[in-house]
């Protein structure tokens, strides 16, 4: 098999933090802004900036349908913060217009654990029993998962990472410290997929 490719969807946040990270875990990584790109790769990342914002990009790019529809048929796809939003069925504190690009069946609050001078680093508890170092950023959390999402982290309680089949997602940025786990787990995901 051939080294999966990975696009970071290059709008906002941070792509070279995610090209790096999975550098370091042998998966190729490239920045995805058109359609033509996100048809290249084999799984896509759609990393923390702001949701809604995001979400506008996505369609002044021409990215959101396409996105949606790769995701629907199977893409593999991880969000992060603002992508574990984008990537929710349902949106909780949105704003009027937001849409979500959907997949993973979950209720995720924007910006639940506070505004930006509430941002935190803490160890979370982790699906593998290690504690996972984690960075949150105006992040959101999960309220409500379907029968069919594992959750993979929690905060206080809080669901914070998830996965549903291909796609998953974390309310923190894995990114910004050096523990690799969500980034490997990603390219085993890509390996099955």
């Amino acid at each position: 098999m051939s080294t999966p490719r990975v696009g970071v969807l290059a709008l906002q946040g941070d792509v070279r933090e995610h090209v790096a990270m999975f550098a370091a875990v042998g998966v190729e990584a490239l920045p995805v802004r058109r359609t033509d790109e996100l048809a290249a790769v084999d799984g896509i990342v759609i990393p923390g900036g702001e949701s809604t914002t995001m979400g506008k990009l996505l369609t002044v790019f021409e990215l959101f349908e396409p996105l949606q529809k790769a995701i629907a048929a199977g893409l593999p796809a991880y969000g992060s913060c603002a992508g574990m939003i984008l990537l929710a069925d349902r949106i909780v504190d949105g704003t009027l217009d937001q849409q979500p690009v959907g997949g993973i069946d979950m209720t995720v609050r924007r910006n639940a654990f506070g505004r930006q001078v509430d941002s935190f680093e803490s160890d979370i508890d982790w699906v593998d029993g290690e504690p996972l170092h984690a960075v949150f950023i105006r992040a959101p959390w999960v309220e409500e998962s379907g029968r069919d999402v594992e959750v993979l982290g929690r905060s206080d309680g809080k669901i914070v990472a998830v996965r549903q089949q291909s796609l998953l997602a974390t309310a923190f940025h894995p990114e910004l410290s050096d523990d690799l786990r969500v980034h490997r787990l990603f390219r085993e995901m890509l390996a099955t997929s």
